[in-house]
């Protein structure tokens, strides 16, 4: 499986048999620039502009976006209702979660969750997953210390902050560096993470992707 990240909350998943789109942003919303490329299923976790371009993803990808399941080609998708604020929506709508599994691994995907613990029936779902996608940047999300407090919940394998600040970004959010000292461990660098069940850390490892602005579709799957 190989990850990228293009900003905001914005990846691309390579499986063996297929690639998943997540969160595309409007370039002219965020000021960043989203690389576009073909992908067989879209995962939009929210309707707001810098998560929900469906028209920037090549081919004609299964889209999702909201609460329910679906199976493709031995990927199983759980969309799993949340808010995007601790005030049960009033602020700021829903959110939707997406637990992936693929690949024997279990992926889980908090959008841009506002709530500052997850709920006991979402974490039966979500718990000990293998890589957690988790917002950081606070304003509209989880900050720093809220994004730990639910690492500390799912107790996840591999953490992947995004929703932080960038250089071009023009919504104001926090640093990946507040998080990084709040969290307490190392970070590694990565421009893109290339991962087999087989190479799941033992303990909880932090990884920092780059910001891409271009695709790398080297297959590193073998």
């Amino acid at each position: 499986m190989i990850i990228q990240w293009f900003g905001q909350s914005y990846f691309r998943i390579d499986t063996k048999n297929k690639v998943i789109a997540l969160d595309p942003y409007h370039e002219n919303f965020t000021g960043l620039k989203p690389p576009r490329f073909k992908a067989d299923i879209l995962l939009i976790s929210h309707n707001h502009d810098d998560h929900n371009n469906q028209d920037l993803i090549l081919g004609k990808p299964f889209v999702m976006a909201g609460a329910g399941e679906i199976e493709v080609a031995n990927i199983v998708i759980d969309g799993l209702m949340s808010y995007h604020d601790n005030q049960g929506g009033k602020l700021r709508g829903l959110n939707t979660i997406y637990l992936i599994r693929s690949e024997d691994m279990k992926l889980v995907f908090l959008g841009d969750l506002g709530e500052k613990r997850i709920k006991e029936e979402t974490l039966e779902k979500v718990a000990n997953s293998d890589i957690l996608f988790i917002p950081v940047g606070g304003t509209y999300t989880l900050d720093a210390e809220e994004a730990v407090s639910v690492i500390n919940q799912i107790e996840p394998k591999i953490v992947i902050p995004m929703h932080y600040q960038l250089p071009g970004l023009k919504i104001k959010l926090d640093s990946v560096d507040n998080f990084i000292k709040v969290f307490g461990k190392k970070p590694e660098y990565l421009n893109k993470l290339v991962i087999r069940s087989s190479q799941l850390p033992q303990n909880t490892q932090l990884v920092i992707l780059q910001a891409s602005t271009s695709i790398n579709e080297e297959n590193n799957l073998k």
